[in-house]
């Protein structure tokens, strides 16, 4: 048994400090790079970002859509479009989500301070003075700077954090700040290695990754140890493979080259509807400004299609595995049918109701006076004699069930 440990970010780091010092390093590092020096004065809001919204490079605006590209929310800046305004620009309140040159997702948590940032810097060129805005950007004077080019500003602004800034840095200068020590996490990585073989996978290199654990050695509860993964590349391509001299802490290159869904009379409902909107307001609000992760009203977002696609397992924490055994079987739940789902389920007397068209499996209740049926056609017919009149309600499963309860069977026998 090989066990994985996938998270979308390292687990330990604390929400919202961490989020905090990652925009704060973006937004100076955007101003050393001649964006205007008034941008120092924001300050990370953690109620506005969610994972899972789109980013129109075209318009500059910030879209929660669903998993087939429907509009569910749309800002510009912080300023909430809808209606009229909204269709100007998106007139089936619908996006191509596979034009990824025009849209980009923002899925996950390293993505939040800059999604917060990207709200920032068009609510900021929008409605400072000393520029013109525009459909697609921004001028000042004869100078035009589109949406998308800022957009690239801002993600080579968050490479540039990540890869050669000082995030990693200060976040060892102030553990305690950024780092949470979860006392589980050692109990879990000791019984998930006492099962199968585990690995650690992470883009941190190993300097980083290092100095986090004062008793056990941090190295003891993995199998393999992956740094610099450069995940997603490294599950897709495949990355190279070099070895880490942690006395020096340099790579062995040269040694490992090459290695890879019948009144005719409206009911006046619009109280209800008005209620209903509140309360689907106050639910939203309840996860931020942009609402629900997963859930806009009714409808799931687009980052609640793709976890639902993509994930096996999903949870809040992956700690969550150290409260079942790990012969745990995780499985989906029972999927109702339309009919199953909306019906009541309680006893009905369908001989009173049932339309004579409906076709239906035949129950329990067919079979009450099937002996008595028998034995008049057979009276009538008793030179004829057939092996069968009537086909006997089986007494044993005859469908197929489910592939994990074959096995049981074939274990107790």
């Amino acid at each position: 048994m090989l066990a994985l440990l996938l998270c979308d970010r390292d687990p330990v780091y604390k929400s919202p400090e961490y989020e905090s010092l990652g925009f704060e390093l973006t937004v100076e590092r955007l101003v050393s790079i001649g964006y205007p020096q008034e941008l120092l004065s924001f300050a990370y809001d953690s109620t506005f970002p969610t994972r899972g919204l789109v980013f129109d490079t075209l318009y500059g605006n910030l879209l929660k859509v669903d998993a087939y590209g429907n509009l569910l929310v749309c800002a510009h800046g912080f300023n909430f479009i809808r209606g009229p305004e909204t269709r100007e620009q998106y007139p089936n309140k619908f996006i191509q989500r596979d034009d990824t040159e025009r849209f980009y997702i923002l899925n996950t948590l390293f993505n939040l301070p800059e999604t917060y940032l990207l709200a920032c810097l068009v609510d900021f060129f929008t409605n400072c003075p000393r520029y013109t805005s525009c459909d697609t950007g921004f001028k000042d004077g004869d100078l035009f700077m589109s949406y998308r080019s800022m957009f690239q500003d801002v993600r080579d602004a968050v490479d540039w954090v990540h890869y050669k800034g000082s995030l990693k840095e200060k976040t060892v200068e102030n553990l305690e700040k950024y780092v949470v020590k979860d006392g589980k996490l050692p109990l879990l990585l000791s019984r998930m290695k006492e099962v199968g073989k585990v690995f650690l996978a992470t883009n941190s290199d190993y300097k980083y990754t290092d100095p986090g654990s004062s008793h056990r050695p941090w190295q003891s509860y993995f199998d393999l140890i992956l740094v610099d993964a450069r995940k997603p590349l490294f599950f897709g391509e495949g990355t190279v493979l070099r070895q880490v001299d942690t006395s020096l802490d340099i790579f062995l290159a040269e040694l490992y080259k090459h290695l890879d869904s019948s009144s005719n009379e409206r009911p006046d409902i619009s109280s209800i509807q008005r209620r209903i909107k509140k309360v689907t307001h106050d639910m939203d609000m309840c996860y931020g400004m942009m609402g629900s992760l997963f859930r806009s009203g009714s409808r799931q977002t687009l980052f609640a299609s793709q976890v639902m696609r993509y994930a096996d397992l999903y949870a809040a924490s992956f700690i969550n595995l150290l409260y079942y055994p790990f012969s745990y079987l995780f499985r989906a739940a029972h999927v109702l049918m339309p009919h199953e789902s909306t019906v009541e389920h309680t006893h009905v007397d369908i001989n009173e109701m049932e339309s004579p068209l409906a076709t239906r499996n035949r129950t329990s209740v067919d079979f009450k006076d099937t002996d008595y049926k028998r034995h008049q056609l057979t009276r009538s017919i008793s030179e004829i004699k057939p092996p069968n009149l009537f086909p006997l309600a089986p007494q044993e499963i005859t469908h197929c069930h489910d592939e994990d309860d074959d096995e049981e069977e074939e274990e107790e026998e």
